[in-house]
């Protein structure tokens, strides 16, 4: 079986799945960045399908870039500009071939955590 990678946004100060939200994959090689996609969470605050697909999977140090400050924006949330929170980098390894990853984001204005989910 091949490993993929998925994530799911919650926005915990309004209680539903953040929807609309732009999330960026990064391989990291040393300083080096590279782009392996870039998705929208749909209604349920997941994305259409796997950021990370079993045909495209591998191991290694990645990073997620969830772009917070837009969809705070966009729902009315953070006040003032500068917002607290804006662009929300989760860095992470996957060293497993075979396993799902899960990296879920439960985000507010003004906090957010992470773990790895199942």
């Amino acid at each position: 079986m091949a490993g993929y990678l998925t994530t799911h946004v919650l926005d915990t100060a309004r209680g539903c799945p953040a929807d609309g939200l732009k999330i960026t994959l990064f391989a990291l090689n040393g300083d080096d960045r590279e782009v392996l996609a870039e998705m929208v969470t749909n209604a349920d605050g997941r994305t259409d399908s796997p950021i990370l697909p079993a045909e495209r999977f591998r191991t290694g140090q990645f990073e997620l870039v969830f772009a917070a400050g837009d969809y705070l924006r966009a729902s009315v949330q953070g006040a003032e500009e500068p917002l607290f929170l804006d662009d929300i980098p989760i860095r992470f390894g996957m060293n497993d071939a075979g396993a799902h990853y899960h990296v879920p984001l439960l985000l507010s204005p003004y906090g957010y955590s992470t773990y790895r989910g199942s």
